[in-house]
């Protein structure tokens, strides 16, 4: 009789998922910073102050390159210079960044600013209302989310 032995395991080697924050408050910063670092997440943090910056530093990072590296974006609606929705336009619009996995994280809970984040295909919308135990929770289904999913490439 013989014996039937299983498939390998196939090791594909995966980049970690990087974490984008494109939020100009602070504390919000400083507060989902904190919240990853309770969660015990150490994947890469980079950290934009508004969507032109945000834009910018993805661009450099495409380089000659169409891929980017597995990216997951965390972005606020009201920031000065571009906003996030004119960032979710302009990253929409965008051939190279169009796949990009964003989930809104804002202070507004408006149902035409919930509507219209949809509409721009977000993965996610959470309001900042507590930067607390629920925010945290917030951040961990993210991070859950990351882990899970299937990056394009």
């Amino acid at each position: 009789m013989t014996q039937v032995q299983p498939n390998p395991v196939i090791k594909v080697p995966t980049q970690p998922v990087r974490f984008l924050i494109i939020d100009d408050d602070q504390v919000s910063i400083l507060a989902i910073k904190r919240a990853l670092k309770k969660l015990k997440i150490v994947n890469p943090v980079q950290v934009a102050r508004d969507g032109r910056e945000a834009l910018e530093m993805l661009r450099a990072e495409l380089g000659e390159s169409s891929v980017l590296p597995p990216c997951l974006v965390t972005l606020d609606l009201n920031m000065p210079r571009m906003n996030g929705f004119e960032f979710l336009e302009e990253v929409r619009n965008d051939p190279a960044l169009h796949r990009l996995v964003i989930f809104v994280l804002s202070t507004s809970d408006a149902p035409t600013d919930v509507a219209m984040a949809y509409d721009n295909n977000i993965a996610g919308y959470i309001v900042k209302d507590n930067l607390g135990n629920s925010f945290v929770k917030a951040l961990d289904m993210i991070d859950c989310f990351a882990k899970v999913i299937e990056f394009p490439s």
